[in-house]
């Protein structure tokens, strides 16, 4: 059986957390920072897990391999 290919944008987008739960960036950091007060831009560099069974079956099923990274 052939492996299957990961898509690579969700690879690098969401990570695998040691007791199986995905986490994902924040998004809307990368322009626009000077509107934004500094407590709001620090709070946009945490990961934050990902709620609901739907979205994480969707995301593992195209990236298969993401617990085998790093």
């Amino acid at each position: 059986m052939p492996k299957i290919k990961t898509h690579k944008a969700t690879s690098k987008r969401f990570r695998l957390t040691g007791s199986g739960k995905l986490k994902r960036t924040i998004q809307g950091k990368s322009h626009f920072r000077r509107n934004k007060p500094q407590r709001k831009i620090n709070a946009l560099s945490q990961m934050v897990i990902v709620s609901g069974n739907a979205q994480t079956k969707n995301i593992l099923s195209i990236a298969p391999y993401l617990d085998k990274q790093k």
